[in-house]
């Protein structure tokens, strides 16, 4: 047996640590062997010694007696009754309701885009994207991409009605032909899919059964970061997994889930996972899981989830309805960084800025213009572009709202009855990216009528050279001009005129391949 070695070994550096004690702080050898005694199951001793009133004692650790009886007035307060997890009786009591998702199918791939690297069912773009990568579950057959594939994958899901009902995520059954629901209890059971949304990837379920065992659905509004969660699913096809962590971030905005506000964890979570429940300290379900944050495909400390209120408002328009509509806005919307705050007259970069706004869309319709900052929702502060986004798209058409808006250095109301998507994204928030200016370190001229058409704009001016901090914000040749601090440009004049006062920051609006976004450019 090694048992004894090792336990030698622990004292002599616990003794080792008690002597250099004794010299960093200056108390004497005795004064030190006094302070630091062995605890019982590390010294054989039955009894614990008690040490002097002056001196720092090493408490004991028993089995009955997991902290010292006595503790420092400043210590961090225990956390409320209720909040800390019997991990043991959530996955006893929501394990059954928890299910395996395995699907099949055929899969219409594209010419040239050759699949066999045992990869997602994306193409190369999405393959190689080496940031977000989608639970596709296990992956199965792999062909050349001559027609059809086939293809079998899987995930998990979790029952919410006693008849059958259950929720997984859009892409666990995308172009499926077979769905199979494997209880925790070894029965399998065809499944029909009611309907799926691709905008928050979800998707409703129903198997033919009675007397199933249900999850109890929690309130994900209520969840607030630092509190503990348990995962529970099929990573990689291992039934029943229960994995644990903490609510690191909410409201998170996706690049391409711009609908969805996600629950950030660290809770482990990994290919097959997807689709299974994120559960709170009360073993109620306030999300699902479905998307990790990572570069090499497997989790690396981020996962993301989709509360459980939006994945409820969603199953309840396919219920009724066989399909789900969302909202749309008519907008391009960007976050505000500080220089882009300071150059609008804003204290904080706060709200969402609107980049662009669609001809004829419900922005238009209500006045929304190219430079305004969304900053209240029917009165609900506006932080971040994503605020907006998952607003809109969780709204049915026709509704109404109300928009403060910040315009010339003024708050204004906007009334707005929002569009439908049909199946275009919502209110998309644009990543920041180009620049400004003159002095700025730019040449520019005025536009053609020719470059006009092709830019898809009706002024501007077109920028052939970038240099110093124009070009330290991102911007290119062949970028054109649209405005400057919020007001159209439409000759070089205007952009000197804009210069004259030496602002420290200026706001470009940037048309660039199609797409309209403003860039803060520091002058310093």
């Amino acid at each position: 047996m090694t048992t004894t070695p090792r336990l030698r070994s622990r004292r002599t550096a616990v003794a080792a640590a008690a002597a250099a004690l004794a010299l960093v702080t200056g108390l004497g050898a005795s004064a030190a062997a006094d302070a630091w005694t062995l605890p019982a199951w590390l010294s054989g001793k039955s009894t614990t010694p008690t040490a002097p009133a002056t001196a720092i004692a090493l408490a004991p650790t028993t089995a009955a007696t997991a902290a010292p009886t006595t503790m420092p007035t400043a210590t961090v307060p225990a956390l409320p009754p209720g909040t800390q997890p019997n991990y043991r009786a959530i996955v006893q009591s929501a394990g059954p309701a928890v299910v395996g998702v395995t699907v099949s199918g055929l899969h219409q791939a594209a010419a040239g885009n050759a699949d066999d690297d045992g990869g997602d069912d994306d193409g190369p773009a999405l393959q190689n994207d080496p940031f977000f990568r989608f639970f596709r579950g296990v992956p199965g057959l792999r062909m050349p991409p001559q027609g059809a594939q086939p293809f079998r994958g899987q995930g998990s899901g979790f029952i919410i009605s006693s008849d059958g009902l259950v929720l997984t995520n859009a892409h666990v059954v995308r172009e499926a032909k077979q769905v199979t629901v494997k209880l925790s209890d070894r029965r399998e059971f065809a499944a029909k899919v009611l309907g799926s949304d691709a905008a928050t990837d979800i998707a409703v379920l129903k198997i033919d059964a009675k007397g199933l065992p249900t999850v109890t659905l929690g309130d994900a509004r209520q969840l607030q970061v630092g509190d503990p969660v348990l995962a529970i699913g099929s990573p990689f096809g291992f039934e029943q997994s229960a994995t644990q962590g903490i609510v690191s971030a909410k409201g998170r905005s996706l690049p391409g889930d711009s609908v969805v506000p996600f629950i950030q964890t660290d809770a482990a979570v990994n290919p097959g996972n997807s689709g299974g429940p994120l559960f709170d300290a009360g073993g109620r379900v306030v999300g699902i899981n479905a998307q990790i944050y990572s570069r090499s495909g497997g989790f690396q400390g981020l996962a993301f989830a989709i509360p459980i209120d939006v994945a409820l408002q969603v199953k309840d328009q396919i219920v009724s309805h066989g399909r789900v509509e969302h909202a749309r806005l008519g907008v391009t919307l960007q976050d505000l960084s500080a220089p882009l705050a300071e150059s609008f007259g804003l204290k904080a970069p706060d709200g969402a800025l609107v980049a662009s706004v669609l001809p004829g869309s419900a922005a238009a319709k209500a006045g929304l213009k190219a430079g305004d900052v969304i900053t209240a929702y029917d009165g609900t502060r506006v932080q971040t572009a994503g605020d907006v986004s998952s607003r809109v798209g969780l709204a049915r058409p026709g509704e109404r709202a109300t928009l403060t808006v910040w315009r010339d250095k003024a708050a204004r109301e906007l009334p707005v009855a929002l569009g439908r998507a049909d199946g275009e994204k919502t209110a998309d928030a644009a990543a920041a990216g180009g620049s400004d200016g003159l002095a700025l370190g730019l040449s520019v001229r005025p536009l053609e009528r020719a470059e006009q058409r092709r830019a898809g704009v009706d002024h501007g001016l077109l920028i052939e050279q970038v240099k110093g901090p124009a070009r330290q914000a991102g911007v290119q040749p062949g970028d054109v001009l649209l405005a400057l601090n919020g007001k159209p440009v439409q000759g070089v004049e205007q952009v000197r005129e804009a210069l004259k006062a030496k602002p420290r920051h200026v706001a470009l609006l940037i048309a660039r391949d199609g797409q309209q976004i403003f860039v803060p450019v520091d002058l310093g």
